[in-house]
């Protein structure tokens, strides 16, 4: 029996309509949610590098002009955080627990896909209500390994990525200058002018660039590797001379003493 409506190939615009009366009567429609930061990573000669700026904002505020975003899972792979920053900081917190049990376990070093499968499988369950978008990268037996975890369980695994609101200005640093078997120091400094297109081109990004760098054996976590708003002297000095505004200060009047009335005849 065929089908009553045909199916048909596109976009569909059947709740134009349906979500305009809900408005018009006074319903908040859903938004976007806005990750308000810039975090990515690549895969060098030798291993991993991450990278993170360190805004946190509470909507239009800065709440925080120096916070970590880069998150410590085990000693061979670190995370960065892009969302809600409860969701990043405990979801990170509760799987290095459980790695640290599965290492002691196991009687050896996690792997990277061990953490992501975790993290996908966790955050899948809740179905994008934890609002953690991260950026997994680590070094284990099979070499380094570089993944994105999105709030809802999907992941991507690439030689380079970004996440959060910076996010396309990063990713244009990337794939202008990104090639296979860059150096150490290509590496840090790629990152950390991702990090900085991010922070000029975001409002929700800013503040300093924080690098980490995770090779077999080793993982080195350079806070504020980047300074690019550091705080410069100012050309002029906008201190006053003690008198340059008058000022009245209203005495109350003595006991004893009628106060004057107001003249009110104007």
């Amino acid at each position: 029996m065929a089908p009553l409506i045909e199916p048909s190939a596109g976009f569909k615009f059947d709740n134009v309509k349906r979500n305009q009366l809900l408005g018009d009567k006074g319903y908040k429609l859903p938004t976007a949610t806005k990750t308000g930061t810039t975090i990515v990573g690549l895969i060098y000669k030798d291993g991993i590098v991450l990278g993170a700026d360190t805004r946190a904002t509470s909507g239009p505020i800065v709440a925080d002009k120096n916070c970590e975003k880069i998150h410590y899972l085990a000693p061979n792979m670190y995370c960065c955080g892009a969302g809600t920053a409860a969701d990043t900081e405990f979801t990170t917190n509760m799987i290095s627990s459980q790695l640290a049990l599965h290492s002691l376990n196991t009687g050896r070093e996690p792997r990277v896909v061990a953490a992501m499968t975790m993290l996908k499988q966790h955050l899948y369950k809740y179905h994008g209500h934890i609002g953690a978008a991260l950026v997994l990268g680590g070094y284990d037996s099979t070499g380094p390994h570089l993944f994105t975890v999105y709030p809802h369980g999907s992941t991507d695994k690439l030689p380079y990525v970004t996440m959060g609101s910076g996010s396309l200005a990063a990713m244009s640093v990337f794939e202008s200058r990104w090639r296979p078997g860059m150096t150490r120091e290509e590496g840090i400094e790629m990152v950390k002018e991702a990090i900085e297109a991010g922070i000029f081109n975001d409002l929700g990004s800013g503040s300093n660039v924080d690098v980490c760098v995770i090779t077999n054996g080793n993982a080195e976590y350079l806070r504020n590797y980047g300074r690019p708003n550091e705080r410069v002297e100012k050309e002029q000095s906008y201190r006053f001379r003690q008198g340059t505004t008058e000022f009245y200060v209203p005495q109350a009047p003595r006991r004893g003493q009628d106060s004057a009335e107001m003249d009110t005849s104007a």
